[in-house]
């Protein structure tokens, strides 16, 4: 309804309702529409302005118009409170906008209405832009954490780092006529990807309206003191000057989308990038919800400031500052107490493996002392032979010893049982089962050169030079004397000799790391000399080496009695040992073949295999199995860690493609294969189902549980956890039984409860407390807090355990568990490459809880964690705690992580074991 007035020509048209604009909705009063084209005179639009706190629409601006015949012109310009606004050159060109002439009245009247909306919006615009934002309280923890980060290059790069930049410049310009080009923008300043470089060339390009795709040193010089100014709203400024690729001041939708796809790929996250229209329309959702179609600079500043309040209450920062002092490395000037400290916390770190080292090294010493006295006192061989024979014997009895002993570390069955069965993992460190193995193998190296060369070098030239007289004596041992040296060679003990030492040179050579993990690079065919089939196979001449070593010890020279012939002594019990194990695994892992229930294929070149639970298959978390497929290879069975958990009702492993077996077995399972539906996880995936059109799985069997140093986590209350790519599937498992010993133990409680309450017990009359329906449970299970970190290079690689992180979210409902995810190919939060990614992962997750990296429920991190914190961290909640540290991955990380828990183990209170996987 209008009301309509006169008033010296002046007339005030007044309409209650709001129009829209598009997708906006514009309150303003009085569209000109209507009485406008029946009459010329002065018309008057009030414009409300949104965001206003006023409740009784005084907040407005009103735009006085002169129509004529054919023209619309401004006549005044007011604030609500009565200012005259004409003197505001940018809002009155605006209003000039109004004035448009026309030969058609009507025509002049829908474009001066449509300018007035067109006004509206824009006076919404400048409103926005001349209001001062509120700003945040930058004191706060979580702000003033945000603060130091949006970094193009750090504060000890910025002085530093224009001395190698100015270097580069003028290395670059030099081939490009003194000038350094777009392109190699990023290389000069040492910035990472390419395309990130160029975006902020273009940024800092625009700011100073260079048209140009180069520039000289002075420009440059300008830009990296913009890009290394440590001021955050400097540094906003620069991003939002990225972003801005129109610099009109405003952030579309679509200049959000790009810049999120940018640094998506700066990144590598292909998941974001591919989603990088729906994440643009959350950020403009969060950020615009007056739908203007764009927001400015102080909301970018709200969404980086914006986040979790991380502040330490003042106990724990005390205790934390005080570790920290404790943990500064200091120097001992005094040798004799430098030498006696580092000694003492050597042996508290290593105390299993010195005795056992001890142990072994004092038999060997005993084994030799004992052949070398004994051959001394010959004087009819020593005469002629010398020191020679007793080196040869004494290394000789090491090598019995030393061979009988390699093959007790690689019986895994009688090692698990020990473990599991008895308390010798107290004292003996199973754990280092394969390290002893690969140790024994370097004393029997050791040995057999001192025994071949004591023989080859001394002992056979000797005989062959010794006079009639001197041989005589020995004459009943070696027959008539030698002629040449190849009268020795030829005998059984010589070619038994040479044979196994041929033999175990080349199963040692392709046993080392760098064959066994194919990083020896040999032409063809010599090519097939590497990996882990190579060392696989050559490991099997053992067998032809301990039929040799028998013969070799049967036909001796010097000893003809039949119970000093001893090598098949030191043999018997060990190879009897190690062939019932293999008997065992070859009865146990073929008596049935387990049943293929799922098959999935995730990025990152990883194989999940679901099988069928075996009967009487039980095992512990962090355990693992042997697996064979007779259509990749009926012979070789490759060890995998178990992901599932022992309360689950199947068996699952996790396989990532690293060699020539992986790599066949991925193969084989991808034909069955085909793409995910109904939101499945896998790139591609294949289920048995309930019916007759299941696929058909190769064959599969499996060998196993055996014993693995995450077994023994339970013993522990506090754990952390620590897999490196692929190497988180032991970790895993333990995740998911510690959320189900949680509810079960809570069961457990109610039963009690329950069961109390029904009998008419009282639960507070201490004489008669029901017993706890399980007590074996909580005497085994002790674990009430866990740190999980997993460290990964590439984002597809959350897929692999998508289901079971967010299993595990959803039932630690006490926040038992930590979990935190890595992401190393996303730069470090503080980066600017990686700021909208930090920005946009905060908003989903606060949004939907579901991280925008790893699609799962556990907010990831970016770049690789800081280790010490992670100890500090757990030090500082944990005082007078003992803490098993469990870690599986590169060897690399092994060291730091286990002097780190040297250190904090002698410096603090809170003490720290560390575990490796070793299989």
């Amino acid at each position: 309804m209008q009301k309509m007035s006169s008033d010296d020509g002046i007339y005030h048209h007044h309409h209650s309702d709001k129009e829209d604009l598009g997708t906006d909705k514009v309150p303003h009063i009085g569209p000109l529409s209507g009485s406008l084209n029946k009459r010329a005179g002065r018309k008057g639009s009030r414009f409300n302005l949104r965001g206003s706190s006023s409740s009784k629409g005084d907040d407005y601006v009103e735009i006085t118009l002169d129509v004529g015949d054919d023209s619309v012109a401004v006549h005044s310009l007011k604030a609500a409170n009565g200012d005259d606004l004409q003197d505001d050159s940018e809002l009155t060109l605006l209003a000039k906008g109004l004035e448009k002439k026309s030969s058609v009245g009507s025509s002049m009247v829908r474009n001066a209405s449509a300018k007035i909306k067109q006004v509206g919006q824009e006076l919404k615009r400048l409103t926005s832009l001349s209001k001062k934002p509120a700003r945040f309280d930058r004191t706060k923890s979580a702000v003033a954490h945000a603060l130091k980060g949006l970094k193009f290059i750090s504060k000890t790069d910025g002085g530093h780092g224009w001395v190698a930049a100015e270097k580069l410049f003028d290395e670059i310009s030099a081939s490009n006529n003194g000038v350094l080009p777009r392109s190699r923008f990023g290389e000069c300043i040492g910035m990472e990807p390419k395309e990130f470089a160029g975006q902020l060339f273009d940024a800092l390009a625009r700011k100073r309206n260079l048209q140009f795709d180069s520039i000289d040193k002075a420009h440059l010089k300008e830009f990296w003191d913009q890009i290394s100014n440590q001021s955050f709203d400097a540094r906003l400024q620069t991003f939002f000057d990225m972003v801005d690729k129109d610099a009109d001041g405003r952030i579309t939708e679509e200049e959000v989308k790009e810049i999120i796809s940018l640094s998506a790929s700066a990144n590598k996250l292909s998941n974001i990038q591919k989603q990088a229209e729906e994440y643009a329309a959350l950020i403009m959702e969060e950020l615009d919800p007056d739908n203007l179609g764009f927001i400015m600079i102080h909301n970018l500043e709200m969404l980086l400031l914006q986040g979790p309040d991380q502040s330490v209450r003042g106990e724990s920062r005390n205790l934390s500052q005080m570790l920290s002092q404790k943990l500064k490395p200091t120097y001992d000037y005094n040798p004799v107490r430098r030498f006696y400290r580092d000694n003492m916390y050597f042996l508290l770190d290593n105390w299993q493996r010195v005795w056992v080292m001890a142990l072994w090294i004092g038999a060997m010493c005993g084994l030799f002392s004992y052949k070398y006295i004994e051959y001394r006192q010959r004087e009819d061989v020593f005469e002629v032979m010398g020191h020679c024979v007793c080196f040869a014997k004494g290394a000789a009895e090491t090598l019995k010893f030393n061979m009988a002993l390699i093959l007790l570390p690689v019986c895994r069955n009688t090692i698990t049982w020990l473990r599991n069965k008895t308390k010798l993992g107290a004292v003996v460190p199973f754990d280092d089962n394969l390290n002893f193995h690969k140790v024994i193998a370097v004393g029997i190296s050791i040995g057999v050169g001192i025994h071949g060369i004591s023989h080859l070098a001394c002992d056979f030239p000797r005989l062959l030079h010794a006079t009639p007289d001197e041989y005589e004596p020995i004459e009943k041992y070696f027959g008539e004397q030698a002629k040449s040296y190849w009268h020795f060679v030829k005998h059984i003990e010589g070619v038994t000799g040479i044979i196994m030492v041929v033999l175990m040179a080349f199963a040692f050579t392709l046993a080392t790391p760098m064959f066994r993990r194919g990083r020896m690079k040999l032409p063809k065919p010599l090519n097939k000399l590497t990996g882990f089939n190579a060392f696989w196979y050559s490991h099997h001449l053992f067998v032809i080496v301990y039929t040799l070593l028998i013969m070799h010890g049967i036909k001796l020279f010097l000893t003809k009695k039949w119970y000093k012939k001893t090598t098949w002594m030191y043999l018997a019990i060990p190879v009897f040992l190690y062939i019932c194990e293999r008997l065992t695994r070859l009865l146990r892992s073929s008596i049935e073949a387990v049943t293929i229930q799922k098959v999935a294929v995730y990025p990152g070149n990883v194989l999940a295999l679901h099988m069928s639970r075996p009967r009487g298959f039980r095992y512990k978390s962090g355990q693992y199995i042997f697996v064979n497929c007779d259509v990749v290879s009926p012979f070789e069975w490759h060890p995998f860690s178990i992901t599932s958990a022992p309360g689950d009702d199947h068996v699952s492993v996790h396989i990532r493609t690293l060699g020539d077996w992986t790599g066949q077995l991925r193969t084989v399972f991808s034909k069955v294969c085909k793409q995910p539906t109904n939101g499945k996880s896998g790139l591609l995936r294949a289920d048995c189902l309930q019916g007759n059109n299941n696929p058909e799985f190769p064959r599969v069997l499996i060998d196993g549980p055996y014993g693995a140093p995450a077994q023994d986590y339970k013993k522990y209350e506090v754990v952390l956890l620590v897999g490196l790519g692929i190497g988180a599937t032991p970790m895993i498992s333990i995740v998911k039984d510690i959320v189900h010993n949680i509810r079960s133990m809570a069961d457990d409680e109610d039963e009690e409860l329950s069961s109390a309450l029904e009998n008419g017990v009282a639960i507070n009359n201490k004489t008669s407390s029901p017993s706890p329906p399980n007590p074996k449970r909580r005497e085994n299970f002790k674990t009430k807090r866990a740190y999980f970190y997993w460290v990964t290079r590439e984002q597809g690689s959350f897929d692999w355990f998508k289901g079971i992180m967010n299993e595990v979210a959803e039932m630690d409902h006490d926040h038992v568990i930590e979990l935190h995810n890595y992401c190393t190919s996303v730069y470090e939060e503080g980066d600017a490459r990686s700021a909208l990614i930090t920005m946009l992962q905060s908003l989903n997750h606060a949004k939907n809880g579901v991280d925008v990296v790893s699609g799962t429920r556990v907010k990831s991190h970016f770049a690789k964690p800081n280790w010490r914190s992670v100890y500090k961290h757990i030090a500082v909640n944990h005082n007078n705690a003992r803490v098993g540290v469990f870690y599986c991955g590169a060897p690399a990380l092994t060291k730091v992580l286990r002097q780190l828990a040297s250190d904090f183990s002698h410096k603090t209170s809170t003490k720290f074991d560390f575990h490796k996987e070793n299989f």
